[in-house]
Parts: structure tokens; C-alpha cells; sequence
């Protein structure tokens, strides 16, 4: 956890994509969202950690601008996988599809996207296909990543009042693996 900790305290400053928010408070304002939805612990964590593969494969602010797909999610939950259950570090690993998956079942969604979401979407594969929708919608965990997916949109408010890191973390080490 002093780790995590670290991460955000010493990179959380790093503006998100160009979304006028930083990273420590995106991670806020998904965390909090997926709380206020009553989301399980377990969900709460993953939306407070869901792009903490930014902090650890630093490509600027907004690497997508730059033709650059970080693959964050990928290395974010493999930093987590030993700290963390399944139901951590998958709807982290998911959650690019996620949005591909929403795209692909939601034009109206799309259309809600920012610009840098629209750019990265691009770089991550595009919408999904009929064949890849299906397998994504039949992967365990599916219906986490897509719930994380909607917070992690909405969580881009300048200014948003939060709960803290510290309430978040403390909640996160009571389900260490």
C-alpha cells in the first residue's frame, strides 16, 4: 500500500489526458462515484486504482495526443495482481474494453466521449466487433469493468470535492490478498 501511496503523492499531479483534472483527482472522483453507487469494496479500489498504469509507465500528460496507447491498464493490473483478488485487478485490466464494449452497444455513448477519449479509443483497437463484444461480454467480470468504465467517465470535474486518498487506501487494505 506505501507503495500506491507513493505513486499518487509523487505523480498523482500529472494532468489526466487533457481533461483539466489530475490523476490523483480522476482516481478520486471514480472512487467516489463507485462508492456513492454502493459499489463493493472490491470495486471501489478498482476504480480508485483503474489508471494507476499511467503513474507507472509515465508517457506525459496526454500520450494518446502523441499516437501513444500506454496500455495502462495492463500494467496497472499486473503491479496490483499481487496485492489484490481477481476482483481488483480485472475490471482494471477490462476497462479499455469496457469502453470498446460500450461503444459497440451504444452509439449515443460514443458520441459522450471527450476528444482524448475518442483519440485513445482509436489507438486501443477501435469499437468492438460482433465476435469480440461477445467473448468480452462472457468474460467474468465484464459487467464490473463497464460500471467502472461509466464512473470513469463522469470523473472528470475540476474542483470536485472528494473523500481522501488515506479514506480510500485504508478501505483497500482491508481486502489485500
Amino acid at each position: 500500500m506505501n507503495r500506491i501511496e507513493t505513486l499518487f503523492h509523487t505523480w498523482g499531479d500529472i494532468q489526466y489526458s487533457g481533461e483539466g483534472v489530475s490523476q490523483l483527482e480522476h482516481a478520486l472522483q471514480t472512487a467516489m462515484l463507485a462508492l456513492e453507487a454502493e459499489a463493493s469494496t472490491e470495486l471501489v479500489t478498482a476504480a480508485l486504482l483503474h489508471d494507476i498504469g499511467h503513474l507507472l509507465n509515465k508517457k506525459g500528460d496526454t500520450p494518446s495526443a502523441h499516437g501513444i496507447d500506454d496500455q495502462h491498464q495492463f500494467f496497472a493490473a499486473h503491479f496490483l495482481k499481487e496485492i489484490f483478488p481477481a476482483s481488483v485487478c480485472s475490471p482494471i485490466r477490462l476497462h479499455v474494453d469496457a469502453k470498446r464494449a460500450l461503444c459497440a452497444l451504444d452509439h449515443a455513448y460514443y458520441e459522450k466521449l471527450s476528444q482524448d477519449s475518442k483519440r485513445s479509443l482509436t489507438l486501443q483497437g477501435g469499437v468492438f466487433n460482433d465476435s469480440q463484444l461477445d467473448a468480452f461480454l462472457n468474460s467474468p467480470y465484464s459487467k464490473d469493468a463497464m460500471a467502472l468504465r461509466r464512473w470513469d467517465d463522469m470523473a472528470k470535474v475540476p474542483g470536485k470535492k472528494t473523500l481522501s486518498l488515506s479514506y480510500f487506501l485504508d478501505s483497500a487494505s482491508t481486502i489485500i490478498v
